[in-house]
């Protein structure tokens, strides 16, 4: 189980833990999930990530290999 340091966190703390962009923006583009959101309507507005919901889709993507 990794460890994060908030309950919500932005996609530079979680890329800094050693997650890929690529992984976080492939959940963030996902049909209907409930882990990332915008933080505001601007366009470069930061993606924020509740990282108990992100724990729980990373176990299952873990599990599904």
């Amino acid at each position: 189980m990794a460890t994060y340091a908030k309950p919500i966190m932005k996609m530079s703390e979680l890329k800094a833990m050693g997650f890929s962009e690529e992984y976080l923006l492939r959940i963030y583009y996902s049909h209907n999930q409930k882990v990332a959101w915008k933080a505001s309507n601007k366009k470069n507005s930061v993606i924020l990530f509740d990282t108990e919901e992100l724990e729980k889709l990373r176990r299952k993507h873990c599990e599904m290999q």
